[in-house]
């Protein structure tokens, strides 16, 4: 089992939700340019204080499938970016979902893939996961850079795969494997 408190990268803090990130929940949740290539649109107030509460309760335990890290993403100085998820999929296989959101007052100076590399560390170090992979809707070239500079090779494009917002949408799935990652880590 593994208990989250708080990793830290040279210029990062990533840490489970708590108290005082409520306003930070509703205000990343609720906005169009944040939603944009998510799976849900912009949420009204009451459906994202229910993602601050579940993040808070869901604490930052991942043990078995099921289990999701949920973790805030700020400056050393308290400056909320974003957040980063790790969804354990499958026991079995020790398989995990990479996800992330950032706001994009922050893009362009690589603290997604910064903060995405401290849970991939986590992963396949004290989680013992085998293979990571990230979902992502086609025309999202930003975050496919992200995971390109993580490393994680293009397995899939699946046309037109998923209803998105009334249409039609691409998807594309990256992944990466324990081995892999460890060769790739100084």
């Amino acid at each position: 089992m593994v208990m989250v408190t708080t990793l830290r990268t040279p210029r990062l803090v990533v840490r489970p939700y708590g108290a005082a990130d409520r306003a930070h929940v509703l205000d990343i949740q609720s906005r169009e340019d944040v939603t944009r290539y998510l799976p849900f649109g912009p949420r009204d107030e009451a459906e994202a204080a229910a993602q601050w509460e579940r993040k808070v309760r869901q604490g930052h335990q991942f043990a078995d499938e099921g289990d999701a890290l949920e973790l805030a993403v700020t400056l050393p100085e308290g400056t909320y970016l974003g957040e980063v998820l790790l969804f354990y999929r499958s026991r079995e296989h020790r398989g995990a979902e990479l996800g992330y959101m950032f706001l994009p007052e922050h893009g362009g100076r690589g603290y997604a893939t910064e903060a995405a590399a401290a849970l991939l560390d986590l992963a396949f170090g004290e989680a013992g996961i085998h293979r990571v992979y990230a979902r992502m809707y086609g025309g999202n070239a930003p975050s496919a850079r992200v995971l390109e500079r993580l490393g994680m090779r293009r397995e899939a494009h699946l046309v037109a795969n998923e209803r998105h917002r009334g249409e039609w949408s691409d998807e594309v799935i990256y992944a990466i494997l324990a081995e892999e990652w460890a060769a790739k880590r100084p």
